[in-house]
């Protein structure tokens, strides 16, 4: 209770008191009918009920008042509680404020040994402050990191360089337009896929509001596992094992023991760590340049034909069309542009829910899982996990074939700010704007 609710209190309870106080020397101070005086007894009692009447209402204008101190200094104390959580919560977290990396060291000096690295946004634990040096812990890493390149107890620091995900943990889950059992069905997501929270006000009542393709909308809290994810840094005993294990790669590529493939596998397990979120540790270079040569295109006798039900693919630039027998163009070459012509013939047909099938319907993963099962490559079922295949590009860097994430969604880049997408059931595969959302990842497969 505020202190405007308060007085509000207050005052009701002055009236209450009033009206009492009015209502009571009313009744004991009227005269008795025929009388013509009234006896000292008389009086006594009149004299007796005024004034308990009279301490009675004081009393309860002072239990009102009384409990309005003790409501508003209980709201007062929440209120900083919740402050001091807050600012706890913050206080000993560090954000790497780096372009590339800056050096955890085992003493807080320059000279000292180097034991670890923080990359850019990483999160670490701060543990002390020792001049302008915090001692931190990022999972592994442990040791000094200079104060220069550390944001510590930033709220927007920390908030920037994390997402805050739910995480569906039922077999499926619908999302609704509102918070409520009875609204409308925007989308329906896998167990396993994490999808970008917007809002947890509501999570006391059951629901989190989250952003999916199409806008925003609710999911039960009762089938998602809110939490926020991070990066972190790298020790030097993990900076090693990486360094060797591409020396050992290098060779196996040059004596024919390891494939294209195996580098992506490789590109792609260096780029994420054991908890599934995307770290900021590059592979190097040489090797993420392997990682982007072509897979030579799996032959295929005959083409899939299309659905009955299918509409006809809208028209777009350099797309093949279906021909009269309603059959469609096998993949032809390896680069990212003949992923989208192969990917556009399928624009018009129907959107499934857990589908994989181009001609008679799937979802969105699943239509980015069928298109690239067409050119060799296994890729998952699961939009969340689409972050962590191939290898990551800038928005800024994105071409034709790349696979775009959104929370809850994913894509395939078209060119001319377009994706081709399995949008939703009442679009199907359609093209959309690539900002439609704000998007998570760019992922590189050719």
């Amino acid at each position: 209770m505020n202190r405007n609710h308060k007085a509000a209190a207050v005052t009701m309870g002055l009236a209450a008191g009033a009206a009492l106080l009015s209502n009571g020397l009313t009744v004991d101070a009227a005269p008795v009918a025929g009388a013509t005086a009234m006896t000292s007894a008389d009086e006594k009692v009149v004299e007796k009920n005024t004034f308990s009447t009279v301490a009675g209402a004081n009393k309860i204008m002072a239990d009102l008042i009384a409990t309005a101190d003790e409501l508003v200094a209980e709201r007062e104390a929440a209120a900083q509680a919740d402050i001091l959580a807050e600012l706890k919560e913050f206080k000993n977290v560090g954000i790497a404020n780096v372009t590339e990396y800056v050096n955890v060291r085992k003493k807080p000096n320059v000279d000292a040994e180097v034991v670890g690295k923080l990359y850019a946004n990483n999160y670490a634990k701060v543990e002390k402050a020792k001049g302008n040096w915090y001692k931190v812990t990022s999972r592994n890493v442990e040791g000094y990191v200079n104060g220069d390149y550390l944001k510590v107890g930033s709220k927007k620091a920390v908030q920037s360089a994390g997402r805050m995900i739910a995480k569906v943990n039922a077999d499926s889950l619908y999302i609704r337009t509102k918070a409520s059992k009875k609204s409308d069905v925007l989308a329906m997501v896998p167990k396993g896929d994490a999808l970008t929270v917007i809002d947890t006000s509501k999570k006391k009542d059951g629901w989190v509001k989250v952003s999916v393709h199409g806008g925003e909308g609710y999911v039960a809290a009762d089938y998602v596992d809110v939490a926020r994810v991070y990066t972190y840094g790298e020790t030097i005993a993990e900076e090693t094992a990486r360094l060797d294990a591409e020396r050992a790669l290098f060779q196996e590529l040059q004596s024919g023991e390891a494939t294209v493939e195996d580098v992506r596998t490789y590109v792609n397990n260096v780029q994420n760590n054991v908890e599934n979120t995307q770290n900021n540790v590059q592979a190097s270079t040489e090797l993420q340049a392997i990682a982007t040569m072509p897979v030579e295109a799996p032959a295929q006798t005959q083409a899939p034909a299309a659905s009955a039900s299918a509409q006809a693919p809208a028209a777009a630039p350099s797309t093949p069309a279906p021909s009269a027998s309603g059959t469609y163009t096998a993949p032809s070459g390896s680069g990212g542009s003949s992923v989208v012509d192969y990917a556009s013939q399928f624009v018009g047909n129907p959107y499934v829910y857990g589908g994989t099938s181009l001609t008679n319907g799937c979802d969105c993963s699943g239509f980015v899982m069928s298109v690239y099962g067409h050119y060799g490559v296994n890729l998952p079922h699961n939009s969340d996990a689409d972050l962590s295949v191939g290898y990551g590009v800038s928005q800024n860097e994105m071409q034709p074939g790349d696979i775009v994430v959104y929370s809850g969604h994913v894509g395939i880049y078209a060119g001319d700010g377009q994706i081709v997408n399995a949008a939703n059931s009442r679009d199907g595969i359609r093209y959309s704007n690539v900002n439609y959302d704000r998007i998570l990842g760019v992922r590189r497969i050719f």
